[in-house]
Order: C-alpha cells, then structure tokens, then sequence
C-alpha cells in the first residue's frame, strides 16, 4: 500500500519531469528548426549538410523531432537518448577542444561544452524514468507489455 509520501513525491517527480521534458524540449526544437528551416536565423537544412555531410540530417532530425517528441511526451525516452548521443557527438567533434567554458568573453576561438553537458544532466532523468505522468504517448494505444498494463519502455 502507497503512503500519502509516496503518493506526493510520485506526483512531484511526474511534475520535474514535465518541465525537464518541456524546456529542454522546446530549445532543441528550435535548435532543430534553425538547422531545418531556417528559423531564428539559422543556416537552413542544405547549409546545415554542406557543413557536416550527411551526418547533419541526422543532427537536425534528432534535435527538432527530438524536440517535439520530448514536449509532447511521446517516443521521450528515445528522444532523449537521441539528443544525447547528438550532444556527446558535438562534444567530440567540435567543443572538446575549446575546453569547458562557453565563450562568453569572445576570447576564444569557439564554444566550450558545458551547455552540452547541462542538456545531457537535464535529459538522463528521462531515459531512466521516462516522461512521466503528463505525456501524450500514455494517451495512444500503443502496445504493451505482456501481463502488464505499462507501456513498452522503448515507446515512453
């Protein structure tokens, strides 16, 4: 039997877990869409692949429907794990050398890591726990476990 703490704590964990899904979720949606449309003065999707090769449509797929998928709460584990896998590949490719710090002063060349490392805290809660209470894919009839009544784990 659930105590009245289990109950209120569970409840505040489903409420973190929102908004992580949600903040983080819109920024790298409108990463995304600046890497695939264009917005917010981005590069734009041919832009985006001139630089990077084919990787960047995996980039700029993986942030803006990763995107979607973590502020709607559906596929938020595998968006998550996405996003991360995009943000240690940033780290490796690009960010590592220019050390910890972003470049706030404009002293260095480029930008450090440690915003891709905050995105990666932020988003690890939800590979583990999942996207919690408030989340569309709880709402679709998606397949189930067998002789469980939750969700595959995959489709959280």
């Amino acid at each position: 039997m659930a105590s009245e703490d289990t109950i209120r704590d569970r409840a505040a964990v489903d409420w973190a877990l929102f908004v992580a899904r949600a903040v983080v979720g819109v920024i790298f949606m409108a990463h995304g869409a600046q890497k695939l449309f264009g917005a917010f003065g981005g590069p734009g999707l041919s832009a985006v692949v001139q630089m990077m090769g084919p990787l960047g449509y995996l980039v700029t797929v993986g942030e803006f429907f990763g995107g979607l998928g973590l502020v709607f709460g559906f596929l938020s584990r595998f968006s998550a794990a996405s996003i991360i896998v995009i943000m240690l590949g940033a780290v490796a490719m690009v960010h590592a050398k220019f050390g910890f710090f972003m470049n706030w002063a404009g002293n260095q060349a480029g930008e450090g890591f440690e915003y891709h490392l905050l995105a990666i805290a932020a988003l690890l809660p939800i590979v583990i726990v999942g996207p919690g209470r408030f989340a569309v894919g709880r709402l679709l009839r998606l397949p189930k476990v067998a002789g469980k009544e939750k969700l595959a784990a995959v489709l959280e």
